[in-house]
């Protein structure tokens, strides 16, 4: 085959992922997505195709500065998509790593949104 890139390579393991998992009204799909500068994190219902509760350091950035796209910003993601999840009676979850390794900032998502109620 051939040389892959870094986001070549995670896309093929978010495809991998994907097949497997999926998110349903009773337990949907909190997935997460980083990029340089922030972390991204949505919980979505797949059988309806749409985004119940977003979450990112972008919109805390507003309310609260210390929000960066770093791991304490990342659980800081992680408590207020539960936050936001327990206000639409959301108790459980299915995790979607995105093709990212589950570790660092990914985990600090998980860690904190874990800590904060949500069940996955």
């Amino acid at each position: 085959m051939g040389i892959f890139s870094r986001s070549e390579a995670r896309h093929g393991r978010k495809v991998r992922i994907r097949k497997k998992i999926s998110g349903s009204g009773e337990r949907p799909r909190l997935v997460v997505f980083r990029s340089n500068l922030h972390i991204y994190a949505q919980i979505v219902d797949d059988e309806s195709g749409s985004t119940l509760v977003s979450a990112s350091t972008l919109a805390l950035r507003k309310s609260s500065p210390e929000a960066r796209g770093n791991r304490s910003g990342a659980a800081l993601v992680g408590r207020e998509i539960a936050r936001l999840a327990g206000e639409k009676n959301i108790r459980r979850v299915v995790f979607d790593r995105n093709g990212y390794i589950y570790h660092g900032r990914v985990k600090a998502v998980a860690d904190g949104a874990r800590e904060a109620g949500l069940e996955f």
